[in-house]
């Protein structure tokens, strides 16, 4: 009896000891499955990256838009944020609120950047918005009278462009030297007495029917359905230097994301999304 009973506590403890054993390599594989890596969490792929982007919405959002999938499969995940101005996007930017913008050109930023004591940086110039001079009221230059009413943008940048493709045109002249710089007081000739007012440059197309003339960016003429190749009266050339551009902080510039995005933007698929969507309103600058 006693020799049962020593038998018996035997077989149990030793049990005991294998299950104990069988638990602890257990617990031990499952500590391992509770602590996976980041990549292992997701599937083995890294969870994507968030960047958003601010833009006007023609053409800056739309070609955004177009390059989502394409991002997406690279591991970046694109919000595009829709602006009807040329303050608040970059505002945003230096605030932290936007990760990038993507609406002006290089002349516009440093403007603004000295203005404001911002350092916001270009990332990658993408294309070319020519400037245009669009009426309701006239077919031709020709038919400019004396006189006439002409809107211009009121922003330093675009304001001196306004001026210097009027000037372009044989409509009035310039102060040699001053660029796109000028401003209305640099007008040293005005052979028809243009009446030249400055107005905010998303309001131009709102307003084209109380002027002669209006000198409106692409990006506004093309939201208001104005087809810059066939309305505009007379537009920039193909060499227009005011590139428009990808603009980020200095702190972000060079991240992994934003050389994604710079790539995107500049890529064989988007030269051809912009040459066929746009048909020369917009200009690939790649």
């Amino acid at each position: 009896m006693k020799k049962s009973l020593l038998l018996v506590f035997t077989l149990v403890f030793s049990l005991s000891l294998v299950l104990a054993g069988c638990g602890s390599k257990s617990n031990d594989s499952g500590s391992a499955g509770t602590s996976p890596s980041p990549s292992a969490s997701a599937g083995g792929s890294a969870a994507p990256v968030k960047l958003k982007v601010g833009a006007t919405a023609r053409p800056h959002a739309e070609i955004l838009n177009f390059l989502k999938p394409q991002l997406e499969k690279q591991g970046v995940q694109l919000e595009v944020k829709e602006y009807t101005d040329y303050v608040q996007p970059n505002v945003q930017l230096n605030d932290k609120e936007l990760d990038a913008n993507f609406f002006q050109h290089q002349q516009y930023l440093d403007q603004f950047n000295k203005d404001r004591k911002t350092k916001l940086v270009k990332v990658v110039g993408v294309h070319i918005e020519p400037l245009g001079a669009y009426s309701k009221k006239i077919k031709a230059i020709s038919e400019l009278k004396d006189g006439a009413k002409v809107a211009i943008p009121n922003d330093v940048t675009n304001a001196g462009r306004a001026l210097g493709l009027l000037e372009q045109n044989g409509l009035l002249k310039l102060k040699e030297g001053v660029g796109s710089s000028a401003t209305i007081k640099d007008i040293v000739d005005n052979p028809k007495k243009l009446e030249v007012k400055e107005l905010e440059a998303a309001l131009l197309p709102r307003v084209i029917d109380e002027f002669d003339l209006a000198i409106i960016n692409t990006n506004f003429a093309l939201n208001a359905n104005l087809q810059p190749t066939k309305d505009a009266l007379f537009m920039e050339k193909s060499d227009s230097p005011y590139v428009n551009i990808l603009v980020s902080r200095e702190d972000n510039k060079d991240s992994e994301a934003m050389k994604k995005l710079a790539a995107a933007l500049t890529s064989s698929e988007t030269k051809k999304f912009i040459e066929e969507k746009y048909k020369g309103e917009v200009l690939p600058a790649f």
